[in-house]
């Protein structure tokens, strides 16, 4: 006798973040407790699916998770599509796909970035009925203002610079911060704002190395006893350098001042999720169940406008989510006197 029940499997896959838990606690409760569904946990991604790795999830295995940092299913970097693992002897797609059918999946619902969204797509391409949420820290998942793991990652951040200000005070030092972010500037952006940063290096907003001198060098002059520069890690120029070293050595070779490097690194992704987090991942979360009781499938849950609501999977392969150089937070900061390498400040004497 077959299943009388629809079979939902759910995996996380990629980079940690605060808030995945949440989610997985959003899509399991509403599955068990309003629709009557069954619930599958995939272990570590899609290996799990390839592995055969797996459990049966009831209520009393997400209760109690929503506050925890990291995600009780564990993940992976695995990727099935791409080129080298096609190369292998094991065909990875095709057992994927021969795995989720003995399962008898009715719907696979993948938690990650933007590389899983690509693979979800792939595997919705394939035939496989598929609903992604979105999750990093990096916020650069396009077709969704906000990606849980963000807020949480800016808290840190945020709060990282305020304790350096201290410190470059006491010291009258330059203090660089590096931020995560890859080619998305977002975290850098929002910590550096609300952080107080002076100097602010986006990927997106391209900086000349003549004008971080000439705006250190003024804040200097009209005895300013220190700056506080917030940098992505994706603007280094150096392959051989990490982006605070970066800055740093420029500082020194151009200006002789004492300058310190601090790399918050995989800090930003540990912890509990905040406040915003918790909501933000617990929208999505019970609304990726909601569509797969509608039997919408192929689709990416995403916050537009303050709404949850869904775009087809296939829109966001092969797509980021920069930081536009227009953006109204950089015209706002300018405003007050914060340098993006690009232009100094017109008026100096207002920092």
């Amino acid at each position: 006798m077959g299943k009388t029940k629809k079979r939902i499997g759910i995996l996380t896959a990629g980079g940690d973040c605060p808030g995945i838990n949440a989610a997985i606690r959003g899509v399991a409760k509403t599955a068990i407790l309003e629709y009557d569904m069954e619930v599958l946990g995939i272990s570590s991604g899609f290996a799990g699916l390839i592995n055969m790795e797996y459990s049966l999830l009831n209520e009393g295995h997400v209760s109690g998770i929503l506050t925890l940092g990291g995600t009780i299913l564990g993940t992976s970097r695995e990727k099935p599509f791409s080129k080298k693992q096609v190369q292998d002897a094991v065909d990875r797609p095709k057992l994927i796909k021969k795995h989720y059918n003995e399962l008898e999946l009715d719907c696979l619902v993948c938690i990650g970035g933007n590389g899983t969204m690509k693979t979800a797509g792939m595997l919705s391409y394939e035939g496989l009925n598929i609903v992604g949420i979105p999750k990093t820290i990096d916020n650069d998942v396009w077709g969704t203002d906000q990606t849980f793991g963000f807020d949480s990652a800016v808290n840190i951040a945020t709060e990282a610079i305020d304790r350096l200000h201290t410190t470059a005070n006491s010291h009258k030092r330059i203090m660089i911060i590096e931020v995560m972010g890859h080619n998305a500037g977002w975290i850098a952006l929002y910590s550096g704002i609300a952080g107080g940063g002076d100097l602010i290096l986006l990927p997106e907003v391209p900086f000349k190395e003549e004008v971080i001198i000439k705006y250190l060098k003024e804040r200097a002059t009209i005895r300013k006893a220190y700056s506080i520069v917030v940098v992505a890690e994706g603007i280094s120029r150096d392959k051989n350098m990490k982006a605070g070293e970066y800055i740093s050595k420029l500082v020194s070779e151009k200006l002789a001042y004492e300058s310190r490097v601090t790399v918050l690194g995989y800090i930003q992704r540990g912890g509990a999720p905040s406040p915003n987090d918790r909501i933000l991942a617990t929208r999505y979360g019970t609304h990726a169940t909601e569509l797969i009781h509608e039997e919408k499938y192929g689709r990416m849950v995403a916050l537009l406008n303050n709404n949850i609501t869904s775009i087809p999977l296939s829109e966001t392969t092969g797509k980021t989510r920069l930081v536009p150089p227009d953006n109204p937070l950089i015209e706002k900061s300018r405003m007050l006197g914060t340098c993006f390498g690009d232009e100094c400040p017109c008026k100096m004497t207002t920092i």
